[in-house]
């Protein structure tokens, strides 16, 4: 399946402890390389997203972050001093002996300072890491889905170059038979334009060498071959990083159209020979961006 490689997700979500979100974005590269960004307090999910991250990707810069916004209207917890508490009973008891009057009043002692401190909550971070993470799996399925479109309109614009490689094949092949006469009476041209006068075996064995010096079957079949090929990788079905045999099957086709550029002995069969590389070198900068 062809995937892009750049791809960008986001989700939100609201939880009764506050609100996060995660982003995902990526950029071709030929390994996968991940940044996470967490809020210090989530620094230990670190390995966790980055695992997860690998069991889904294999190529790309991909750049995860996630900003956490903790609600601040949670309740406080409060925090009862003992013995400070003890002491004022005590000292209060102390007092009513003495006086031998009076009641002792709990409120009074309980607005006593430093009797009841109050503390904001710390997030629990067990409790809030199962969701967090259930949110980063769906951005992550999201952005697999954005690689995917990407991958596809990737996978459309290969093959019309794919399609426009295969016409400069036949148009090259339709020609070949006129290339080969033209090529014949040339040299018959330059022997009687040189004077020089060869007997028929001898002739024979010049033309049978020139026609092996341009003879460029073997290179339009090989493109052919790589054509095949390269269809087969765009419409597997199987769930691979597909990228890198890709880019090896533009390194084969740079090699037989330099080949067949090299042998090229006619204007017509150069002009195609240059739109060959032309179409290669647009199919590998797509290829670029494949995973």
């Amino acid at each position: 399946m062809i995937r892009s490689m750049t791809a960008y997700a986001r989700r939100d979500m609201k939880e009764t402890w506050g609100t996060a979100t995660w982003e995902l974005r990526s950029v071709n590269q030929r390994y996968l390389e991940t940044y996470i960004s967490l809020p210090e307090l989530f620094r230990k999910l670190e390995p966790t997203i980055r695992n997860y991250i690998r069991t889904f990707l294999t190529r790309g810069k991909v750049e995860c972050h996630l900003c956490v916004n903790v609600n601040l209207q949670m309740p406080s917890a409060l925090i009862l001093n003992d013995k400070l508490t003890k002491k004022l009973i005590e000292a209060a008891q102390w007092v009513k002996m003495q006086s031998n009057e009076g009641e002792i009043d709990p409120l009074a002692i309980l607005r006593w300072p430093g009797v009841i401190v109050t503390t904001e909550q710390t997030p629990d971070i067990d409790t809030m890491s199962p969701s967090l993470l259930s949110c980063l799996d769906a951005t992550l399925h999201d952005f697999i889905r954005a690689r995917e479109i990407e991958g596809i309109a990737l996978k459309t614009m290969i093959e019309r170059r794919l399609a426009g490689v295969s016409a400069e094949i036949t148009k090259v092949r339709q020609q070949m038979p006129d290339i080969l006469v033209w090529q014949k009476n040339k040299l018959l041209g330059k022997l009687e334009e040189a004077q020089v006068k060869l007997d028929n075996d001898r002739q024979v064995q010049e033309l049978v060498m020139l026609a092996q010096r341009s003879d460029i079957a073997e290179e339009l079949e090989r493109l052919e071959t790589h054509i095949k090929e390269t269809y087969h990788i765009l419409t597997n079905k199987e769930k691979e990083a597909v990228g890198r045999r890709l880019d090896f099957m533009m390194q084969e086709f740079y090699r037989e159209s330099n080949t067949l550029a090299s042998k090229s002995i006619n204007a017509s069969v150069t002009a195609s020979a240059i739109e060959l590389k032309v179409l290669i070198e647009q199919m590998r900068e797509q290829i670029q961006n494949i995973e």
